[in-house]
């Protein structure tokens, strides 16, 4: 993909999330970081790719500083740098978000891999996915430029679960949301449902998913002294005859 094509992307993107079905996705993700934050401590919050506008999603942080860093200058963000070689020094950020950056990167085993080296041992990810099953999928596949825009991939939760199960993270919460189909609402966004709970038959169509990274100490094992074995007759005993 040439960068005039990342950045029609990128545009038609951003128009996507100022439409009332974007403004309410974002609206009510808010609301979901804000509960996973509630226990997110420490002294660095990093976003990983741009998602909605600049910052929206640290009003509940309680860290004591959070960073925006997008791979394109276009895009609204405290830092511009390769998502799959963060500009970041490896154990210094205590917590990192990632809101769909998965679906529209190109590697996303490499932005993991990233993640696991820039957060502190216990640090934390938080992770926005969209459902692989449900109408936003198949909307997304009856689309020419893809639902949301741009969309590269959809990534199951248990798909996640295993990438991050390999870098040694373990998840500690994960549910779902979106329990709606994709069409924008004709009320105010105020006095629209919350797309958090469910909403009778309808699946999932995103989930977020909370992990902690795991760092075990390896204590050494000294080997014990082998015991001298007591020869009878000129046999090695077996440990039947030994005991």
């Amino acid at each position: 993909m040439n960068q005039r094509t990342t950045n029609d992307t990128g545009l038609r993107l951003r128009a996507w999330l100022r439409t009332r079905l974007g403004r309410l996705l974002i609206q009510r993700e808010r609301e979901l970081v804000a509960d996973a934050l509630e226990d997110v401590f420490g002294f660095q919050l990093l976003q990983i790719g741009a998602w909605g506008e600049n910052g929206r999603f640290f009003e509940a942080a309680r860290t004591q500083r959070q960073w925006v860093i997008t791979s394109s200058p276009e895009e609204q963000s405290d830092l511009c740098s390769k998502t799959s070689e963060l500009a970041i020094a490896s154990d210094s950020v205590d917590a990192v978000l990632l809101p769909h950056t998965l679906e529209f990167e190109s590697d996303p085993h490499a932005v993991l891999r990233e993640v696991e080296r820039v957060l502190v041992s216990e640090g934390q990810v938080l992770v926005l996915g969209f459902s692989p099953v449900g109408t936003w999928a198949l909307r997304h596949r009856l689309s020419e430029v893809g639902f949301p825009p741009g969309l590269a991939r959809f990534i199951s939760e248990r798909r996640l679960r295993d990438w991050l199960a390999l870098l040694g993270f373990e998840v500690s919460n994960a549910r779902g949301y979106l329990f709606r189909l994709p069409i924008p609402p004709r009320r105010p966004l105020e006095s629209v449902g919350p797309i958090s709970d469910s909403r009778g038959l309808l699946p999932a169509n995103a989930y977020v998913l909370k992990a902690r990274k795991r760092v075990y100490a390896l204590t050494p094992v000294r080997p014990r002294k082998r015991e001298r074995l007591a020869i009878v007759g000129g046999l090695e005993p077996t440990t039947r005859l030994r005991a």
